[in-house]
């Protein structure tokens, strides 16, 4: 079943705005079921009972809130994420047929940034936007200049716009002129008589303005109007732990006397996302989970190191993994005193699915345990570490970042391959684009012939997956670039895996990107090996760590 859903956001949040809110889902309940949520409000709002009252997916006020004001005004960005979990929690729940999301209401603590926050959260949600403008003390030009300054609020969010409300209209004299001043415009607009919610029959008398002056067909027609809708980082974060709690996984963290880890781990444990081994004494750990105040983490399996009923088999195992090597007992057990290692080999016993660990230890600390006890895949010849990159409105794929530093073409040809289905993974339909520094014969010399070797062999192994190579970054990025320099080329300018020649441009890229642009850069994601095992930076926020961990549990899921 698919989900119809529309935001309605005003500047003023004032009475305007809940006679459009209420006139909505009065149309919308009319017809299916109809939900509504409140991302950010408080839980005595008069206008949600009133909404809850005129829809019938059977929620209460329990059952309908992101989170309150107070977290707004304290942190914006850290309550989406929390938005969009509710959000999906209660489109679970309910499965309605439509969802009308309505923004902050009128506050008396006045907030600069509270209608870019409204747009911020309706492109979380991936819903597009209705906006209510209210025309007391505006004349029709300024109501005009006022729409197309919130639409460009709105759509720099990443969402769009599918109907404008001009309300407040106190004289029916008011309507015509305002319309005329909207004449031709690309989207409906309709005028709204004023409705004094402090008035006792307000409800009433409100649906009856919104029913005179807004015809359901036009309402359902706008809705219906095309709507691309976006993936902001925030989407796609949920996305991840929606994913991974659905089929759950057994993750173990090595590093279990980092402070960040634990933090993550708790956060994880409390929603109960994923199975979590944390290496390390189980009395220490918690000790210092309670002096973080963190309530979840006993629900944790914590595995010592010195624990025979463990350590003996697993010395055995690698004993004979690594028998060609000549390791002795003697060896093993100084080995399996590194974390990384020991927690390497509980995934190898299979006690866990995958690994994260990297908050402390190198790259190489992760990765080589992972290369010499798990190896690579049967038709993987080489791991190569990719990241997901979220923009503002999508997510794409940035490889090889983290492992190979010069690949030779036919490897380039398989991190390629890899990270096209590390795309799939992740839902993306991927469209790859090989980058250097010439597009489609341009350029000319060595590192072009290289990249171009590459996208021929990618070619032949893969010859259903859209590839173009070489190509610029600007070409395979950008669609009006693409018309100039790859013209009739169907994948540039829609690249969403984006393959860089060497380690040194693939780091400096996704870096370069990651804190110019503002995206979140997921992972690295190691391809290739034969179960997961991701690296973390030592950088990484505590976001970061649940993200990985998240991405790790899915990646299990299709062993």
């Amino acid at each position: 079943m698919s989900l119809t859903s529309v935001t309605i956001i005003s500047p003023e949040a004032a009475n305007g705005r809940n006679v459009v809110a209420l006139g909505v889902v009065n149309a919308l309940a009319s017809i299916n079921t109809t939900a509504v949520f409140r991302p950010a409000s408080c839980k005595h709002s008069a206008i949600t009972d009133i909404l809850l009252n005129a829809a019938n997916a059977g929620q209460d006020n329990a059952h309908v809130r992101g989170t309150c004001m107070c977290h707004v005004r304290e942190d914006k960005e850290a309550v989406r994420a929390d938005i969009v979990a509710a959000y999906e929690d209660i489109v679970e729940e309910y499965s309605p047929e439509s969802m009308v999301i309505v923004g902050t209401d009128r506050s008396a603590v006045y907030d600069p940034d509270l209608f870019a926050f409204n747009a911020n959260v309706a492109a979380d949600l991936r819903s597009p936007v209705f906006l209510a403008v209210c025309t007391i003390n505006r004349t029709p030009e300024q109501v005009k200049a006022t729409v197309k300054a919130c639409r460009a609020t709105v759509e720099d969010a990443g969402t769009a716009v599918l109907g404008v409300f001009i309300t407040g209209c106190k004289e029916e004299s008011q309507h015509a002129p305002l319309l005329e001043a909207f004449d031709g415009y690309d989207v409906p607009v309709w005028t709204i008589p004023f409705v004094d919610f402090d008035e006792d029959n307000a409800p009433e008398l409100a649906t009856r303005a919104f029913a005179d002056h807004v015809p359901t067909e036009e309402l359902m027609d706008a809705l219906q109007a095309p709507f691309a809708a976006p993936t902001t980082p925030y989407a796609f974060q949920y996305s991840l732990l929606g994913k991974a709690k659905k089929n759950k996984r057994t993750i173990v963290l090595p590093e279990g006397e980092e402070d960040r880890i634990l933090k993550a781990a708790d956060y994880l444990l409390e929603r109960d996302i994923v199975n979590l081994i944390i290496v390390g004494e189980k009395e220490s750990i918690l000790k210092r989970a309670e002096e973080l105040e963190l309530e979840s983490l006993d629900k944790a399996t914590f595995q010592a190191m010195d624990d025979e009923s463990v350590l003996t088999p697993m010395v055995e195992k690698l004993c004979e993994l690594r028998a060609k090597k000549g390791m002795t007992e003697e060896q093993a057990r100084k080995q399996l005193a590194d974390p990384s290692y020991f927690g390497t080999m509980l995934v190898v016993l299979g006690k866990a699915d995958g690994l994260v660990s990297g908050s402390v230890n190198s790259t190489a600390n992760t990765v080589r345990p992972a290369l010499q006890v798990i190896k690579t895949k049967p038709d993987a010849s080489l791991v190569s570490g990719s990241f997901i990159m979220c923009f503002k409105d999508h997510v794409a794929i940035f490889a090889d970042c983290a492992i190979n530093l010069n690949p030779n073409a036919e490897q380039l040809a398989d991190i390629a391959i890899q990270s096209a289905a590390t795309a799939r993974s992740f839902g993306l339909t991927p469209k790859v684009g090989m980058l250097s520094y010439s597009t489609l014969g341009s350029g000319k010399g060595p590192d072009v012939d290289l990249v171009e070797e590459a996208t021929n062999i990618v070619k032949s192994k893969a010859p259903d997956l859209d590839v173009v190579g070489s190509i610029q970054f600007d070409a395979a990025w950008s669609p009006t670039v693409a018309a100039t320099k790859a013209p009739n080329n169907d994948v540039a300018g829609h690249v969403n895996v984006f393959i860089f020649p060497s380690l040194c441009a693939g780091n400096i890229g996704y870096k370069a990107v990651q804190r110019s642009s503002g995206a979140l850069a997921v992972g690295p994601i190691l391809q290739g090996l034969n179960r997961p095992v991701n690296d973390l930076s030592r950088g990484a926020l505590v976001q970061d760590i649940i993200n990985t961990v998240a991405l790790t549990a899915i990646e299990a899921q299709s062993l």
